[in-house]
């Protein structure tokens, strides 16, 4: 039995991080047995990150990772695709995990009315009078990464003008088939589905869940993965 160690459910989504969600994703389209458990402490986990999944004595973290696993039990996350969609495939899941990611962090951790309820319910298991010292400490290092990176340097409107034309080659791909392949999810859809519902359950009307949550090919879509996949 795989055991999926993921962050918990978080605002109406099935966890905090969009990784997580992609990997249950991919571990549905596997059609695997596995069980989930829930941590908001991944330090023991490798590179200290979630998702990872314990399968006996193994423990493998990252969700590229788990993918990997999974493919090498000869199961194919990308069934039916051909060798150039499988291409545009890997391009799709490359911009969603390292672009439109840091917009979807960056819209959780910068925006102070945000991080005040990310904080409180990330954090909730760190003592309240130690954890505005602790989760301080937490932000600073991440936005700073972030303007380093390039994306944190920006304002919020001219984060979202430099996401659009991301979000606009999801829809003009969606307007051809139910997922981005076809008739039936991949693993791209379990990356750029679990991307979008994060960007969905932000706990505040930001810029970016009000594109996402009003944009009706996005946000069926989103439905359809996670009915599909979740």
């Amino acid at each position: 039995m795989i055991t999926l160690v993921t962050f918990p459910e978080f605002f109406g989504s099935p966890s905090a991080s969009p990784f997580c969600i992609k990997a249950e994703y991919l571990l549905n389209l596997s059609k695997l047995p596995w069980e989930r458990q829930e941590t908001n402490d991944p330090r023991k986990f490798p590179k200290g990150k979630l998702p990872a999944i314990v399968v006996g004595q193994h423990v493998i973290g990252d969700s590229d990772n788990i993918r990997t696993y999974i493919e090498e039990k000869d199961i194919n996350l990308e069934q039916g695709l051909s060798a150039v969609e499988k291409g545009n495939a890997r391009a799709f899941i490359r911009m969603t995990e390292e672009h439109m990611y840091f917009h979807q962090a960056l819209d959780r951790w910068e925006n102070p009315e945000t991080w005040a309820i990310i904080r409180d319910t990330y954090f909730a298991q760190i003592p309240k009078l130690l954890r505005g010292v602790i989760t301080s400490g937490l932000r600073k290092t991440f936005l700073k990464g972030t303007k380093a990176q390039g994306l944190g340097r920006l304002t919020p409107k001219e984060r979202m003008a430099r996401l659009e034309p991301d979000l606009q080659a999801i829809s003009v791909r969606l307007t051809q088939t139910p997922f981005l392949f076809g008739d039936h999810p991949t693993a791209a859809d379990a990356s750029v589905g679990a991307m979008l519902f994060a960007m969905r359950c932000t706990p505040t009307e930001t810029l970016l869940k009000q594109r996402v949550h009003s944009d009706a090919i996005l946000s069926s879509y989103v439905d359809r993965v996670h009915a599909a996949l979740g």
